[in-house]
């Protein structure tokens, strides 16, 4: 029997209480198991400016807190060069973290799961100090069981 195409979207929202990273790998399983798709490709975009998406590494939180001190270092808040401002220190370097990482992730399905490696995560990096609610939009492509 020959296996048919699929797209599936769905889309979903993470609180946020300020900046850090915020592990989003359970609710993209669960998209990406719900959808029938044995084999193919999960995308995943974050709506917004200033957060960002990574793949990183999912056992010791400590990398993360590199990432962060790393990215304090190399775009500070308030540097007075940064003339967009409207929303406080936090905003231009927001945007430029964003665009220094990246709001977008593909992953292979595999055998209906998602294709991450032992010690993967997918997380939402949150750019900006305060709370935020940002949204996700999970695309799964791919072929269904036959």
């Amino acid at each position: 029997m020959k296996s048919q195409s699929l797209i599936r979207q769905s889309s979903f929202a993470v609180q946020t209480t300020g900046r850090g990273t915020y592990d989003v790998s359970r609710d993209i399983a669960q998209i990406v198991e719900e959808s029938g798709i044995e084999i193919g490709m999960c995308h995943v975009f974050v709506q917004h400016t200033s957060a960002s998406l990574i793949i990183c590494e999912n056992a010791d939180p400590s990398v993360r807190r590199d990432l962060e001190s790393f990215m304090a270092r190399t775009v500070q808040d308030g540097a007075s060069y940064f003339e967009h401002t409207a929303e406080g220190p936090d905003d231009m370097s927001a945007h430029i973290r964003t665009i220094l990482t990246t709001n977008t992730i593909s992953v292979p399905v595999c055998q209906g799961t998602l294709g991450l490696g032992t010690w993967q995560g997918i997380y939402l990096w949150e750019h900006r100090t305060h709370d935020h609610r940002r949204r996700l939009v999970v695309t799964v492509q791919g072929a269904e069981k036959s």
